[in-house]
């Protein structure tokens, strides 16, 4: 079997709402399409030996060993790619147990869904599942160390560090979202204006002089020295002749580290004679070229943090050491401590493996030991002159054991050195003592401390340090989010999207939006394109200047990564028709409608789900979403409608020639449809729909009547501001409309307008996507034949894999079964095909041309344009 398709889930989508990140793949199963596990010999035992850990996987069973009974009873092999890519995952350290799969509408094939919690691991943990099934089934060897380990180094390199990780799990308990800006734990918390940025543990509060100050070892023992605070006595030298001068008045121990250094990294502690300081000088300055040696200070090692200004956590490090037993060898030590399920590879766990590396090796033969050196029972040796937890330390709380002497000191260090999150190391032999009674001194002032001791602490109680930091970020009741509204459905979202931004902006916000046809901020265009997938979306929230944000949300970029946010204020669908069918694995117009109700369910709980009651598949979303539903109708008395305001519900209609609100028992009237120019005198009867369904938003979000009546007014259709969504053009002799539908449902809703109007020909210039069925094709020939009084059929450029006679040949054949006297030309080019019926437009026609190029478009007709009017101006 082979993988023919993988997508990646980056938020809500049509395989999960609840379960974001995805990775979905259609497996070609080749020769193991008829097969399932009970028909291949060997297969699961092997599989059993070589993942035990598949026991724990429940599968369809409901418990424990689920998934082995699946095995024995036989299942699809789908199915068992989708257990081992979760099992490897697991191994790697990365838990997550979220998936399904099922047949694909291709004979042999299956479609597998399972969750991740690193992109690229859940990408690896799929290509490596399949791998290894198939060797399995062959009866070839197979070795898993290679896929952990690359999953290992996967998650090591991408996953958020315990730091982070502590800070993202109490935002989004509290309900604040996040982006990740980059591979790096650069991370945005909140959206548009209300953001905040972390990275690790500083945050876009930490002053930048701070930093530069606590990275300068030397200024800061200054500063702190000066405002009486406790600091070993030392120098700054820079050539090994200053070393000796130093250690001459200094004596031993002495510590020796870089000026800039951190992290532990290039120091060296408690050296006592001139070859170890030699040493150690030399491996500091491979960090810093300014090198600090200060007496060394007997006691413990404690690390001190304050956030906001405020003591939150103490805790007392240790080294990464081992305990001698008299017969086992310092290898042999270290191999027993990292079988402590406590221990993981990097930051997977609370600790980290010791890893016996260049350092430690110095140790040893510093002390004349090697690894093969058997320590006397009760010895113990620190294999790490530092106590960092990323080196394999461990780490006591001993946050209640900190005396108030010790606490102001920490908090008053935070503020002389100017940073919001502080990290003190202090050594002293009793921090439950005043410093300035133990002898004990402040060693170092760090900026982005490690949390990791405090959340996870190997021994006593775990802090909450990220609390203070969100507090910090974002005060109670502060606003985190700004309104979003999502818009989705086969036609008409584009430019419900485009009013309701601009119903927006009337009321004072500053508006982010993206449709088919670009991103704008602030009415902006900032990119071109079709940008209605999750890039765009979060192009959006993550612009500092937007305070109110307005999606188009389509189909193509549901399927392929998901939605760009979690959860919207507000979520539109504005209908369901047949379009885009089976592509991307949807093949029906249920189908379709699963992808469109992506959008409500994604409404927060307070929110409002706006949905068409006159659709049958949109309305029947109502009863799958967790949220307010309102719902817009061209009847007033629609069932759907009387039954939902009976109970309360809020719905906008069209009654009467009026957009109107029904709320409970009341009637509250908009504005007369005639009067709004998206309308075209009422004729457009499809932008009715959009404006009912803008309303309601506009009235959700707590908008005045009035001003929602003035920007209905204000919202003039033109090519600049709805470009390629009824552009009319008023020849001096006849009409020109322009409009980008597509499909059979967008044709029609213009056929509708058109057949409004009294014009004396009707001419249709129409187009059919290629990557569309022939049933497609054949449809949209169907609807122009009834429409158009002539048909001229152009091609897309980009013919999507299709021949010219594959799309014109079953369009011709649908106007042929639809109206035979019609009169129908083909002429490929689109440019040509325009100036055709532009040249030979009658007086009183309308030419309609249907295009996706429509900047090209619109020139071309506005040049035209230009021409005639001179032509009437010299008659």
């Amino acid at each position: 079997m082979k993988i023919v398709d993988l997508r990646v889930m980056r938020g809500p989508n049509f395989w999960s709402v609840k379960h974001p990140k995805l990775i979905v793949i259609k497996l070609d199963l080749e020769d193991l399409s008829q097969k399932d596990t009970r028909q291949t010999p060997q297969f699961t035992s092997r599989l059993k030996k070589l993942l035990p850990v598949l026991q724990s996987h429940a599968a369809g069973e409901g418990a424990e060993g689920g998934f082995f009974e699946a095995l024995a009873e036989g299942t699809t092999f789908g199915h068992v790619v989708q257990h081992v890519a979760l099992a490897l995952q697991a191994l790697a350290g990365m838990s997550t147990s979220y998936g399904r799969s099922y047949p694909a509408h291709e004979e042999g094939h299956m479609m597998v869904v399972f969750s991740y919690q690193e992109e690229r691991a859940g990408e690896h943990a799929a290509y490596a599942a399949v791998r290894i099934i198939n060797a399995l089934v062959k009866g070839e060897k197979v070795r898993l160390t290679e896929d952990v380990k690359r999953l290992h180094e996967i998650r090591e390199d991408e996953y958020f560090g315990p730091s982070t990780y502590s800070i993202v799990s109490e935002a989004t308990s509290r309900g604040i979202p996040y982006i990740r800006l980059n591979r790096h734990s650069l991370i945005q918390l909140g959206y548009g204006v209300h953001q905040q940025r972390i990275q690790a543990t500083m945050t876009n509060k930490t002053a930048f002089f701070a930093v530069e100050i606590a990275g300068d070892k030397k200024a800061t023992k200054d500063i702190l020295e000066e405002a009486g605070i406790p600091v070993p006595k030392g120098a700054t030298i820079y050539s090994p002749d200053e070393l000796k001068n130093t250690l001459d008045w200094l004596g031993f121990p002495v510590v020796i580290k870089p000026l800039d250094g951190n992290h532990g990294k290039g120091a060296t502690i408690n050296i006592t004679n001139l070859k170890d300081a030699q040493r150690g000088f030399t491996e500091a300055q491979k960090f810093s070229r300014g090198v600090m040696v200060e007496q060394f200070i007997e006691g413990f090692d404690f690390r001190m943090l304050v956030i906001n200004g405020k003591f939150v956590a103490a805790a007392m490090r240790t080294p990464a050491m081992v305990t001698g037993d008299g017969t086992a060898t310092i290898k042999q030590l270290i191999d027993r401590a990292n079988r402590d399920p406590r221990r993981g590879i990097g930051h997977e766990k609370e600790l980290t493996r010791i890893k016996v590396d260049k350092h430690t090796r110095n140790i040893l033969k510093g002390l004349n030991l090697t690894t093969q050196s058997v320590l006397p029972e009760g010895e113990v040796l620190y294999l790490k002159s530092t106590a960092n937890i990323s080196t394999g330390g461990t780490a006591t709380d001993v946050t209640d054991l900190v005396h108030p002497y010790n606490i102001l000191m920490a908090e008053r260090i935070a503020g002389l050195i100017g940073l919001d999150i502080c990290g003190i190391d202090v050594m002293t032999t009793d921090i439950a003592i005043p410093l300035n009674e133990t002898r004990g001194a402040v060693l170092e002032v760090n900026a982005a401390p490690g949390f990791r001791m405090h959340i996870s602490p190997t021994y006593g109680l775990p802090r909450n340090v990220a609390e203070p930091v969100v507090d910090m970020l974002f005060p109670r009741d502060n606003p985190v989010r700004i309104p979003i509204v999502a818009v989705s459905g086969t036609n008409g979202k584009t430019t419900t999207t485009r009013l309701i931004a601009h119903i927006v902006k009337h009321n004072g916000y500053q508006v982010g939006y993206t449709t088919t046809d670009g991103i704008y901020v602030q009415d902006k265009m900032l990119e071109k394109g079709d940008t209605t997938g999750s890039y765009s979306a979060e192009f959006v929230l993550k612009d500092p200047t937007v305070n109110f944000a307005v999606l188009e949300c389509a189909r193509g970029g549901l399927l392929r990564s998901g939605l760009g946010f979690e959860q919207c204020d507000i979520g539109i669908v504005t209908n369901v028709s047949s379009d885009h069918l089976g592509l991307n694995d949807i093949h029906t117009l249920d189908e379709l409608a699963r992808v469109k109700a992506v959008i409500p369910k994604s409404v927060r709980k307070d929110g409002y789900a706006i949905l068409n009651a006159d659709d049958d598949l949109v309305y029947g979303m109502a009863g799958e979403v967790n949220c307010h539903v309102a719902l817009f109708s061209m009847d007033e008395e629609n069932p759907r409608i009387l039954k939902h305001i009976a109970k309360g519900g809020l719905a906008a209609v069209f009654e009467n020639g009026y957009i109107s609100i029904f709320k409970n028992s009341y009637k509250i009237r908009i504005d007369r449809v005639a009067d709004i120019p998206l309308t075209f005198g009422g004729k457009a009867r499809f932008n009715i729909e959009n404006i009912l369904a803008a309303t309601l938003a506009a009235y959700v979000s707590h908008f005045e009547v009035e001003d929602i009546k003035t920007a209905l007014r204000t919202f003039i259709p033109s090519p600049s501001k709805t470009p390629g969504r009824m552009n009319l053009f008023k020849f001096p002799q006849f009409d020109v409309l322009i409009d980008y539908a597509h499909n059979v449902g967008g044709l029609k809703a213009i056929g509708d307008y058109i057949n409004a109007l009294d014009v004396t020909k009707r001419v249709g210039i129409v187009a059919a996507v290629g990557d569309r069925r022939s049933e497609d094709f054949y449809a949209v020939g169907q609807v122009s034949g009834e429409i158009f009084d002539e048909v001229i059929i152009r091609l897309d450029q980009d013919l999507r894999g299709k021949s010219a006679d594959e799309i014109t040949g079953p369009m011709l054949q649908g106007i042929e079964d639809t109206a035979p006297d019609k009169k129908v030309q083909v002429i490929p080019v689109e440019m040509r095909a325009i100036a055709y019926a532009l040249e030979n437009a009658t007086p009183g026609s309308i030419v309609a041309i249907f295009t996706d190029q429509i900047e090209e478009c619109v020139k071309m007709v506005e040049s035209f344009k230009v021409i005639q009017d001179r032509k009437v101006l010299v008659e």
